[in-house]
């Protein structure tokens, strides 16, 4: 195993240097007749996988009797042969010319024939990693491909994230090429934790879970974890296995995506670029923003070319709408048969909220100002704007009066020098805990392993 961390951090890598840390990370002597799979993000990633890819195929693709790409989209929609070109930044001539080795592949995490189940996480050891909030069996299954090769490679990039504390490493196992038990669990786990508690923090229950789940697959796994700066450099290239080229990853990315703000706004504008194509991602100016804003504040996620929900999820949400988590907690039975993934995205777009006596109270308003209707959006829960109305200049330089334009929202975090109660990871998320079937609020102590603050 190898751990290399580039001299030149943080500043901007050089293809040179990530030739190098490719040479010396994959040996083509080790490589002669072996199978590899390299895993890789979606669109919905900022990275130069294009730039670790032709590096890569460089290094080893002479010598491998095969190199293959499997698409960790998590139950994202599958991408086309051009879409996944363009995330390997090849033309579709390049790929059936001089890269027609390589095969592309999407994740299917609706095909129970495409998974594989590889064991389970026990109710001992669910109750284990998540402090006594669940004490449930959880089937773990994970895409059958992978045991096609001799070696698995993670090729992505680590951002903080709203369910694990931070992305990358084993993440793109699970939910990347993951089914859909393992993560609709985790999904909720973290939707109970609530997300200003999970993100940014490394060791967080759920990232417990993801390893441990990591840890019954099989195969031989390796990691290229990267960090890229808001400016889309690459900042920081880490390899070895996945939990130590993430661990390392995650160190920096704490340096580089995080900003801290003096005071909570009123009015935060998060704009979202266009490689979030629905909410279910655009979703992220929220998770981003929502420890910056102020309470009773609002927050909107401008974007006019999203028109969807979700292309997979869309007819659920628009059935449960969007709510705090405790509207679900205390009424469990009315929404336990749901898909546990997307109620954690429904809590995790409306944020923090209180549920008593058939009252729901959020925390802030979520508007949005998209290509969704403005029926649809009081159907869902949500507010609405003509996003025509918006006029981005009146947003700018007004920081000092309460009011944050995030021209490009999405994958760095905001949050307070000071955090509140309700953002502070050592601090448990409430009684209303209690509700959930097999769970138990065991008050602060149960927190405390995990909050490290930067």
């Amino acid at each position: 195993m190898k751990s290399l961390t580039p001299s030149a951090v943080p500043t901007q890598l050089t293809a040179a240097q990530v030739a190098d840390i490719v040479a010396q990370a994959l040996p083509a002597a080790d490589y002669h007749g072996q199978r590899v799979l390299l895993i890789v993000p979606d669109h919905t990633r900022t990275a130069p996988v294009g730039l670790l890819f032709k590096t890569i195929f460089a290094q080893i693709g002479a010598v491998t009797k095969e190199l293959d790409v499997l698409v960790a989209l998590g139950t994202h929609p599958p991408l086309s042969e051009e879409a996944i070109c363009r995330r390997l930044e090849l033309s579709v001539e390049q790929h059936r010319g001089e890269f027609k080795k390589v095969r592309f592949f999407n994740h299917e995490w609706g095909n129970p024939a495409a998974l594989r189940e590889i064991g389970l996480l026990t109710a001992a050891e669910v109750s284990e990693l998540t402090g006594g909030l669940f004490a449930m069996n959880v089937p773990v299954e994970i895409n059958q491909r992978v045991f096609h090769y001799d070696q698995v490679i993670i090729v992505g990039p680590v951002f903080p994230h709203e369910v694990v504390g931070f992305s990358g490493g084993n993440k793109y196992l699970f939910p990347g090429v993951g089914g859909p038990k393992i993560l609709n669990f985790f999904h909720w786990l973290g939707a109970v934790l609530t997300n200003p508690v999970i993100i940014g923090n490394k060791w967080t229950p759920v990232r417990k879970v993801v390893d441990r789940a990591a840890a019954l697959v099989g195969v031989r796994k390796r990691c290229f974890a990267m960090v890229v700066a808001p400016d889309k450099a690459l900042a920081g290239l880490f390899f070895g296995t996945p939990e130590t080229a993430w661990d390392a990853a995650s160190e920096l990315s704490r340096q580089v995506h995080i900003l801290y703000k003096d005071h909570p706004f009123q009015t935060v504008l998060s704009c979202m670029p266009p490689m979030y194509d629905d909410l279910w991602v655009a979703g992220k100016g929220m998770y981003k923003l929502e420890p910056v804003v102020a309470d009773g504040g609002e927050l909107i996620i401008y974007a006019p070319h999203v028109t969807e929900l979700s292309v997979t999820h869309g007819r659920v949400i628009a059935e449960i709408g969007y709510h705090c988590r405790d509207y679900f907690l205390k009424q469990w039975a009315r929404f336990e048969h749901y898909p546990w993934g997307v109620l954690a995205h429904s809590t995790h777009v409306r944020g923090l909220g209180a549920f008593e006596n058939g009252i729901e109270n959020c925390r802030v308003q979520v508007t949005l100002a998209t290509g969704i209707p403005a029926d649809l959006c009081r159907k869902i829960n949500l507010g609405y704007r003509d996003p025509q109305t918006i006029r981005l200049e009146d947003f700018a330089n007004r920081e000092a009066a309460g009011v944050l334009l995030v021209p490009q929202a999405g994958e760095m975090l905001y949050q307070l020098k000071q955090p509140p109660r309700w953002a502070d990871g050592r601090r448990p998320p409430g009684r209303a805990l209690d509700t959930i079937p097999s769970a138990a609020a065991n008050g602060a102590s149960t927190y405390t392993d995990w909050a490290g603050k930067p």
